[in-house]
């Protein structure tokens, strides 16, 4: 008798922008096989050394719209002039398929997702406090002071939403977060 493959998980990674949530989802990518990162849709244009399929799945602008009309999204969004999003039919197939998955998106995306896909398991990346984030932001150099205040405000709306997240990591020292992450992985993924 055949064995029934156990459908994957899908979990769900939300923080605010300079919180340092792509260091730890490299390290933890890095020594854990059994789950992907999942590729979103995007209608910006390949930088140099992007993949197509690997980092995101180019998309015109019509043909995005064309899926939103359509339904096709578990979530999407606008930012700065371009439109992000992850196709529901991509996540449920690697589900299916048993994988477990990790969506990288902000709190109202995740909010979209789970939603839809009821057993999801969000996790919310805090910073340290809010003073570190700010420090780490302007420490970046890369923005003017209005999009330094935009995005701390941002970041305020999205630290008030992590009151609806089932696990929450403070990223201060980014071993001991790692760990506290692949503890949860444990606990939750399906095989």
């Amino acid at each position: 008798m055949e064995k029934e493959q156990k459908k994957g998980k899908l979990f769900v990674i939300s923080g605010p922008s300079g919180v340092g949530k792509g260091t730890l989802l490299k390290k933890f990518l890095d020594k854990n096989e059994n789950i992907k990162l999942s590729v979103s849709c995007t209608t910006r244009k390949p930088r140099s050394g992007e993949i197509e399929g690997i980092n995101y799945f180019f998309l015109s602008e019509k043909m995005f719209k064309d899926s939103i009309e359509n339904g096709e999204f578990l979530e999407w969004a606008k930012y700065s002039d371009h439109f992000y999003g992850t196709k529901k039919l991509y996540v449920e197939k690697k589900l299916q398929e048993g994988k477990n998955l990790i969506l990288e998106i902000d709190t109202q995306g995740a909010f979209q997702v789970e939603k839809q896909i009821k057993d999801s398991i969000l996790i919310f990346i805090m910073p340290p406090s809010f003073k570190e984030l700010e420090k780490r932001l302007r420490g970046r150099n890369t923005e003017d002071e209005s999009s330094i205040q935009k995005r701390l405000n941002f970041v305020k709306k999205e630290i008030e939403n992590s009151k609806y997240f089932k696990y929450k990591i403070v990223n201060d020292k980014l071993e001991s977060a790692l760990k506290q992450l692949d503890e949860i992985f444990l606990k939750e993924k399906s095989n």
